[in-house]
Order: structure tokens, then C-alpha cells, then sequence
């Protein structure tokens, strides 16, 4: 797949996930998904909604007309119904824009956490001595951030403290900032942990390699 993030990037993240580890005594995995799921029931919404606004129209045209609708009149109002709808259903496809105004907002939530959960199993990021791993994964179709805390971290960090980190990280996705949305979600985490680190020596248990994957 082709990398979402440059080189350059890149190594300026890795930086920034080593100041902010040892800073705040945690083990931090940056994730980049381009899409968490594959929504195969947004054509069909397209689908549905434009044929059922073309078919209203054309009955309304018809009625306002007032005129004799012949078989052949009905049977085009029927095709420019049923290719209106084909056509909207194709562009949502191809055009990621117009598909997520037919996601719901608590769908593409559920399917993104869902994601960032079963990326935090398979790359084991549980493994690490005080449970005080955490993932920062970021879902580009949905514009979505999700963090997913270990054990040991959970305690120290609230769900409300969480939205705070994500809210300026899905400012920047929408302006399709990716490297910048992650610049702040470190910056947020670190002032988050400020008061909650812990004293001991810290060892890097994790890579700090960012995760990039095409997804579903």
C-alpha cells in the first residue's frame, strides 16, 4: 500500500513518540487505518433515498402538469428513477464524501472502536511491564480517532480527558492533516499525563514504528 505518511514525517513523529514516552513514563502506538469498515450498506442507502426524491419529483412534476401520462411516459419516469438511484449509489462507491453522508455518525464510532480494539490484541500492546500501553489510532474515511488505554493507564486517564485529545486531532484530519493531527494528539496527551506520572526508569517495550494499514 501506498504510505500515508512521508519520511520525513515519519522520523519527526517517532521523535516526538520518544520525548513524549519518557516524559510521561508510557508506551505509545500511533495507527493509521484509511477505512475501518467496508459500509456495504451505504450504496444501498444512496440507492434508496435518490430513487424515492425521484420518483416523488416526478410524481409531483406530473401532477402540477396536469396532463395525459401515457405507458411510455411512465415507463421513463420509472428508468430516470431507478438510473438516478444507480447513479448516486455508484458515486458513493468511488467518492468517499458523498458515502459518509450516509454513515451515521454512532456507526462509524462503533466501527472504528471496534477496529482499534482488535489492532491493540493483534499487535499485543498489552505486553509491556506496567500495563501503561495506550494506541492512538486514526480512521481517514470516517475522520474518526479512538484511543485505546491498557490497564494501568485507564485509571489515569478519563474518558472526558480523551475527547480533549481527540477533538484537535479530528480539526486537523478534516483538513487533511494527518501528521498534524498526531503532532497534537501528543502534545494533548503529554499535558493530560503531567500530573499522573509515575516515578521509575523508563525502557521503551514497544516500537515506535507508526502502524499503517489499508483496513476493511
Amino acid at each position: 500500500m501506498k504510505l500515508l505518511l512521508s519520511d520525513d514525517d515519519r522520523k519527526h513523529l517517532d521523535q516526538l513518540i520518544s520525548e513524549t514516552e519518557k516524559r510521561t513514563m508510557t508506551q505509545i502506538v500511533l495507527a493509521v487505518v484509511k477505512r475501518s469498515d467496508s459500509y456495504a450498506e451505504i450504496p444501498w442507502k444512496a440507492f434508496a433515498m435518490t430513487a424515492s426524491v425521484a420518483g416523488i419529483a416526478a410524481i409531483i412534476t406530473g401532477t402540477l402538469m396536469n396532463y395525459w401520462v401515457s405507458k411510455s411516459d411512465i415507463l421513463i419516469a420509472i428508468a430516470a428513477t431507478l438510473l438516478a438511484g444507480a447513479l448516486l449509489a455508484l458515486v458513493s462507491v468511488f467518492v468517499p464524501a458523498v458515502a459518509r453522508f450516509f454513515l451515521s455518525d454512532h456507526r462509524a464510532e462503533e466501527e472504528v472502536r471496534q477496529y482499534a480494539d482488535s489492532l491493540f490484541l493483534e499487535r499485543q500492546l498489552f505486553a509491556t511491564g506496567e500495563r501503561m500501553g495506550v494506541l492512538l489510532l486514526v480512521s481517514l474515511f470516517e475522520r474518526k480517532v479512538v484511543i485505546v488505554p491498557d490497564t494501568g493507564l485507564a485509571k489515569k486517564l478519563t474518558q472526558e480527558e480523551m475527547q480533549q485529545i481527540i477533538a484537535p486531532m479530528v480539526t486537523c484530519l478534516r483538513k487533511k492533516m494527518l501528521a498534524r493531527a498526531f503532532e497534537e494528539g501528543l502534545a494533548q496527551f503529554s499535558a493530560m499525563m503531567r500530573d499522573q506520572v509515575s516515578s521509575g526508569v523508563y525502557e521503551n517495550e514497544l516500537p515506535n514504528n507508526i502502524i499503517e494499514e489499508d483496513g476493511v
